[in-house]
Parts: C-alpha cells; sequence; structure tokens
C-alpha cells in the first residue's frame, strides 16, 4: 500500500517537469505548434460561443482569431493541463482496480471461509443426529435392563416365598435382597 502511494507521488513529480517540457517543445516545433495554434483557436470559438449563448452576450457573426503567440501559449497550456490531467485521471483509475482487485479477494477469502464453515456446521449437526439415535437406544436399553431387573428381582422373590432356597435338606432363610431400587409403599 505504501508503495502504491510513493509511486504514485513519483508519477505526479515526474509529470509536472514533462508538462513542462511539452509547453517548450509546442514553441520549438513547427509541427506541434501548428497544432497547439488550431487547438488553441477551437477553444478560442468555443468559449466564445459559450459565452454568448450562456450569458446572453450578443452574437458574434465572425470571432476574432487568437494572435499565434497567444494562441501557442494557450495550445500548450492546453496540452500540458490535459497530459497532466491525464496522469492523475490514470493513477485514480489504477488505484480504483487494485483497491477493487484487493476487496474481492478479501470477499473470495471471506467466502472461503464461510463455506467452510457451513460445512463444518453440517457435519456438527450429522454428528449431534448421530449421538441423539445413540442416546435414544440407551434409554430404551435402559428402560429394557429396568424391566427385566424389576422381573428377575419378583422372580426371586416369589421363588423364596415358596421354599426353593434349601441346603442340604435344612431350610435356608436368605434375606431379601434388592436389585433395582423401587418406590416404597406406605400402608394407611
Amino acid at each position: 500500500m505504501a508503495t502504491v502511494k510513493l509511486a504514485t507521488l513519483v508519477i505526479r513529480t515526474l509529470a509536472k517537469p514533462i508538462s513542462a517540457q511539452i509547453k517548450n517543445q509546442a514553441k520549438q516545433h513547427e509541427t506541434f505548434r501548428s497544432i497547439c495554434i488550431s487547438l488553441a483557436q477551437r477553444m478560442h470559438v468555443g468559449e466564445i460561443k459559450l459565452r454568448t449563448n450562456i450569458l446572453g452576450e450578443p452574437a458574434r457573426q465572425h470571432v476574432k482569431p487568437l494572435s499565434d503567440t497567444r494562441a501557442i501559449e494557450n495550445g500548450a497550456n492546453a496540452l500540458a493541463e490535459g497530459f497532466l490531467f491525464s496522469v492523475a485521471a490514470l493513477l485514480i483509475i489504477g488505484e480504483t482496480w487494485r483497491s477493487s482487485r484487493s476487496q474481492s479477494k478479501q470477499r473470495g477469502d471471506v467466502n472461503e471461509r464461510i463455506e467452510e464453515l457451513s460445512a463444518n456446521v453440517a457435519s456438527l449437526t450429522e454428528r449431534l443426529e448421530r449421538i441423539q439415535e445413540s442416546l435414544g437406544d440407551v434409554e430404551s436399553e435402559r428402560a429394557r435392563n429396568n424391566e427385566l431387573a424389576r422381573i428377575v428381582e419378583r422372580v426371586v422373590e416369589i421363588g423364596l416365598r415358596g421354599g426353593w432356597a434349601e441346603f442340604e435338606d435344612t431350610p435356608l432363610k436368605i434375606p431379601r435382597v434388592e436389585l433395582a431400587p423401587t418406590t416404597s409403599r406406605v400402608l394407611p
């Protein structure tokens, strides 16, 4: 970023002497001089017509042309200013293009990250659903085990009351053992 701004400053600084050189060349070379004269004369005629139409000055049938020295000076100034303007415009367009390219790259990075996060969310959602399914299986298994424990306890209790427990022809008294916690009932 700093390099680009420094390069812009260097280009603007170099453009001013080039502009001055354009002015000097316009005064010295015949072809360049004729270009400056025709440019300045057209600008002068356009300015007079604009002034007539906008400001309401009286219309002139014939516009007096500028002198050659004044036309060369005005044309050279117009060319130099046009050069400076075009350099500035190119620098602005270049900076805008570079900035938009940087922003599109950032948008691309953000979009990539969003897609990555979306994939992670989908993966985690899938894992959560599997865990919930397995928890449902565990809960049904636990309920089934509780029911089986209750049945086994009831069978053992009934068997102990019925005299199943004997040891070498001697009745053995076995205390009641609870395999699963049950709720105690209080009789009124």
